[in-house]
């Protein structure tokens, strides 16, 4: 495992206790009825969240969408002990790296990925293996930071010396580009003051 990873593993397994509530865990909370609201449009059966920490996310969406399979997978074992403590009706927990995602080419109807994104060493291959597992048709949902042009240069300038296992913050056109390498129909929307959403079609 690289650096970074390492360093990513670290970093959550020492939030994962007070992720739920703490400042930590405060914009990816902010996220969730962003991503609920999408799903409202969309009819799926089977999900997988990309690093799902403590599967609140899918929780939520448990309980509002009844899904037949959810899935979440992360890189702290921390985060995933407490998601399986929460016993969320038909989810499954997996602790693994999201560049190699352990299923078989179209099991998704929708992949999400929730404030994790900039922690990815290679943003290229974890798109690419999301496209794989995805059904023809199925939606990809990536919600994440945002800054503007000039503080997002100068972030991505001490990112570099993170030891938290941050890598980059992408601006609207750099995640337009990565998800249209192989998705269609490619979104993205400002939310709030420091995040975006962007989704697409397999």
């Amino acid at each position: 495992m690289n650096t970074i990873k390492e360093n990513s593993k670290r970093t959550f397994n020492q939030q994962a206790a007070t992720y739920d509530s703490d400042i930590k865990g405060q914009h990816a909370r902010t996220l969730y009825p962003y991503i609920l609201k999408l799903l409202e449009n969309d009819s799926f059966s089977s999900l997988l969240d990309l690093g799902c920490g403590t599967g609140e996310l899918l929780y939520q969406i448990q309980q509002k969408y009844h899904s037949e399979r959810l899935v979440g997978i992360d890189i702290s074992d921390k985060m995933i002990s407490i998601a399986n403590e929460k016993k969320i009706d038909k989810a499954h927990f997996i602790l693994g790296d999201t560049e190699y995602l352990p299923f078989d080419n179209n099991t998704f109807d929708v992949v999400i990925c929730n404030d994790s994104f900039h922690h990815y060493p290679s943003p290229e291959k974890v798109l690419d293996e999301s496209y794989r597992v995805l059904k023809n048709g199925g939606l990809i949902i990536i919600g994440d930071c945002w800054q503007p042009p000039l503080a997002r240069q100068i972030m991505n300038i001490y990112i570099k010396y993170s030891k938290e296992g941050d890598v980059k913050i992408y601006s609207k056109k750099e995640m337009l580009s990565l998800l249209s390498r192989r998705f269609h129909n490619v979104t993205w929307e400002h939310i709030g003051t420091t995040s975006c959403i962007s989704y697409a079609i397999k």
